[in-house]
């Protein structure tokens, strides 16, 4: 427990005498983690409060307006600076997401006062040296899945001598300056590594952590370092947990009628989380629906086979009520909840790990590892994925490595609109984000080169004003 120590002169007291006397006050307006983390049940109660920071939506947004997968609907236009790419480190949405929005670095905090004190909590009921174990897991689970976010914004891509983050692994508030990948990235799977065993081996519970959403996490980090044969391996052994959903499964996923291919989701509610949706237009009643905000790229649109590809009607569609009013009707409506002007609308659980992202990271690290063609190979997990999703799909056969890879990007745009990785993915492969002329804001907001700087986010001014130890991203000022 903390303590004041209050120097009072005895003159006050006892006589005139210039001597002083040191007297103990225990502070009584903190409760501090050996106090409120005394007992397991405490603990427990520490790592919901982590998940409950954890958010993907903002970056659904970025990797939505920085990509080619939206474009303005031209009903409301207040994000030119992250959308055509003129951001810098005083740019508000930049600072907000660093700090306020998806803090990832107060919810490490709150895992390292977990994991201070989960090996001495109190054991006050029969399993809660099971429940322990559990607990010491999800913490060392949320601490990597929070760093690895981190990685992805604010880090090039991976080089073992470039600069990483600051790896937070005890609660500190001093100034903290940035780590070499290599290393931030050997305290990563390290952390995931000791998790695994600890987490429970069943899906009975997808709010949290289990060794399944593990392996999800650990193959998606393989994926982004290169190491082909990891991410082979832990992707598989997701794959085998959670297959592929039938066509009939997959709108349901969306509508959270099923968790089919999820390992993990963040609950959303109408008044916890907010409405993912909302990213994209705003709620209203059917006579008047909301704001069109951010409308499917022609880009997306046309990269479907609209007759024969579930993904098509359940991610985006072309509403009849906005084109009724003469407003933009290509909508968005992978996150629309109950529906247009119900008390749901836009509310879903946010999907973070599923089967299909699975079976491209699987597909991507047989490709570099040559295993082009035949079984168990990039070409039979791209059809796969493509036959789970396409009414009466044909195998294609691919004669080169390129070949493949190129058919993974374009699969991935197709997957995984709307759930937090185009930028990113264009950003680790060395490409540009190159918009339809119709889906440009204007000629600048076209094409960003490939390798360009602005893959990188800059580090807000606010941080860099605070911590001294910390360095700019190449290319900002």
């Amino acid at each position: 427990m903390k303590k004041y120590k209050l120097i009072l002169p005895l003159v006050a007291l006892l006589s005139a005498s210039s001597c002083k006397k040191l007297i103990n006050i225990q502070e009584t307006d903190l409760i501090a983690g050996d106090v409120a983390l005394k007992t397991v049940t405490n603990v427990e109660s520490a790592v919901i409060g982590a998940y409950a920071g954890v958010g993907v939506e903002m970056g659904i947004l970025f990797n939505s307006t920085l990509s080619d997968e939206v474009a303005t609907a031209g009903e409301f236009y207040n994000a030119a600076t992250t959308h055509e790419w003129q951001y810098s480190p005083t740019d508000v949405g930049i600072r907000d997401n660093f700090t306020a929005i998806n803090p990832n670095y107060t919810i490490i905090d709150r895992a390292n006062r977990i994991l201070a004190v989960v090996n001495t909590a109190d054991s006050t009921k029969v399993g809660d040296n099971t429940k322990r174990a559990r607990l010491k897991g999800e913490a060392l689970f949320l601490r990597a899945y929070c760093h690895f976010e981190l990685f992805r914004y604010y880090c090039g891509n991976y080089n073992a001598t470039a600069l990483a983050m600051p790896y937070m692994t005890t609660p500190n508030l001093l100034p903290q300056g940035r780590i070499q990948l290599a290393e931030y990235f050997q305290k990563i799977n390290a952390d995931i590594n000791e998790a695994k065993p600890l987490l429970p081996n069943n899906l009975t519970d997808k709010n949290r952590a289990t060794l399944a959403a593990a392996n999800g996490l650990h193959a998606r980090i393989a994926l982004y370092t290169g190491n082909w044969a990891d991410a082979e391996t832990y992707a598989t052994a997701y794959i085998n947990a959670l297959p592929l959903a039938t066509s009939a499964q997959f709108p349901g996923i969306w509508s959270d009628a099923n968790t089919t291919e999820v390992a993990f989701q963040l609950v959303r509610t109408v008044s916890v989380g907010g409405r993912i949706g909302s990213l994209f237009r705003n709620t209203g009643l059917v006579t008047a629906p909301g704001t069109n905000i951010w409308k499917p790229s022609s880009k997306l649109w046309n990269s479907y086979d609209q007759t024969n590809d579930v993904r098509f009607a359940t991610y985006i569609k072309d509403e009849p009520i906005y084109s009724g009013l003469g407003r933009p009707s290509r909508i968005v409506v992978k996150y629309i909840g109950g529906g247009i002007g119900s008390g749901t609308e836009n509310v879903n659980n946010a999907k973070v790990y599923r089967t299909g992202e699975m079976y491209l990271i699987r597909a991507e690290a047989r490709a570099e590892q040559n295993k082009i063609t035949g079984a168990n190979s990039a070409e039979s997990d791209i059809n796969a994925l493509r036959a789970a999703r396409i009414t009466g799909y044909v195998n294609e056969v691919f004669a080169t490595k390129q070949a493949a890879i190129d058919a993974i990007i374009t699969e991935r745009f197709k997957e995984l609109p709307f759930e937090g990785h185009r930028f990113w993915d264009l950003k680790r492969k060395g490409l540009a984000v190159q918009r339809l002329a119709a889906d440009a804001p204007t000629v600048t907001g076209q094409t960003l080169p490939a390798n360009d700087y602005r893959f990188v986010l800059p580090i807000p001014q606010t941080e860099l004003n605070a911590n001294p130890n910390m360095q700019q991203n190449p290319g900002y000022k």
